[in-house]
């Protein structure tokens, strides 16, 4: 519908008012029908329904992994769920994409650099032409292409279309060109997929997430820790390829599930115990959009810290998965506010 005549600013003033001062209570008309019954649950037989939530969103995660292993290997699929999560939400296919055909790109051995000029010239992300020399990037392309134009036609049918990727409205940090990078390093480490099986050890039990966050962040890259991308100048300090807020949705998305489902195959009790007990105390990852609204809508809250911990999160994701990604904004038709009344029966 067009609104532009009966709006009472512009675009630009009424988001940079919702910004400023977002609504900290929902209208009536548009909170969920759940958030009566939910209202009525205290707070340890909230986090309980959020926590069972939280489970079926793991095991549902867990058993991906177990049907691609069946086919691809265990390491195979954990690169497809490492890879996917790369891409966050606007490029996990490509990334995805990338990853499935990796037993067909990825030589025995090999440097970050190499891999790094393999899989951005694979991705069709890199650049036709130099930047300017300002940006100190050229030298670091030029060597790219000079290794990729020597291996472009024979991996000419595994290349994707440069559409395939959405590269507007990203941070700087999020391109899929730094994380090819990134994952670039993870490739050139022969002992990667071991260290990851290591951390699940009960010895590392401890700063879970400074631990994994070590063992996943890569020295210091010579061009990525330096720019953001190829046409930015120098940055006055090295960034880091990896935050620690990426840290928590690899460890809870893909790292976490991975290792439960091969210790369940495994018939490795004390090891699921570890693995849960690490899922359900994850400290929070970062707020977002979905998140927001899911609270005020169906708890009511606005406060982030209303989810503590990320299994929280995930539970209450995927209420919004099962749900309301199946109802409209009235709620028409949804089971779940019945059932959250029943939850709190029991």
């Amino acid at each position: 519908m067009a609104l532009k005549n009966f709006l009472d600013s512009s675009l630009e003033q009424l988001s940079r008012s919702l910004e400023e001062d977002p609504p900290s209570v929902l209208p009536e008309p548009w909170r969920g029908k759940c958030r009566a019954p939910l209202a009525q649950l205290d707070l340890p037989r909230r986090e309980q329904l959020l926590g069972a939530a939280a489970w079926v969103r793991f095991e549902n995660k867990a058993a991906l992994f177990r049907i691609r292993a069946k086919d691809a290997g265990w390491e195979q699929a954990l690169w497809e769920g490492l890879f996917r999560a790369l891409g966050y939400k606007h490029n996990a296919w490509p990334m995805q994409a990338l990853a499935e055909i990796k037993p067909r790109w990825s030589p025995p051995a090999g440097s970050a650099f190499v891999f790094q000029a393999r899989l951005l010239g694979l991705s069709g992300l890199l650049p036709a032409e130099l930047p300017s020399s300002k940006t100190g990037g050229q030298p670091h392309l030029r060597r790219l292409w000079d290794f990729w134009w020597r291996e472009r036609d024979q991996f000419a049918t595994l290349s994707l279309p440069r559409p395939a990727w959405k590269l507007y409205g990203l941070r700087p940090a999020n391109h899929p060109q730094r994380r090819l990078a990134l994952a670039s390093h993870w490739l050139a480490d022969r002992d990667f997929v071991s260290k990851i099986e290591a951390w699940a050890d009960p010895r590392f039990a401890e700063n879970l997430s400074h631990s994994l966050h070590t063992l996943l962040q890569p020295a210091a890259d010579d061009f990525w820790s330096w720019h953001w991308t190829f046409r930015s100048a120098r940055l006055p300090a090295p960034q880091p390829l990896l935050g620690a807020a990426r840290v928590t949705d690899l460890a809870v998305n893909v790292i976490l599930p991975w290792l439960w489902i091969r210790a369940v195959e495994g018939k490795n009790e004390p090891l699921q115990r570890e693995i849960e007990r690490r899922y359900k105390s994850w400290s929070a990852a970062e707020d977002n959009a979905i998140l927001k609204l899911a609270r005020q809508r169906l708890l009511g809250l606005s406060n982030p810290r209303a989810t503590k911990t990320a299994a929280a999160q995930q539970g209450l994701m995927q209420i919004v998965r099962d749900f309301c990604s199946h109802s409209n904004a009235l709620c028409e038709n949804c089971l779940f506010p019945e059932l959250a009344a029943e939850f709190g029966t029991f």
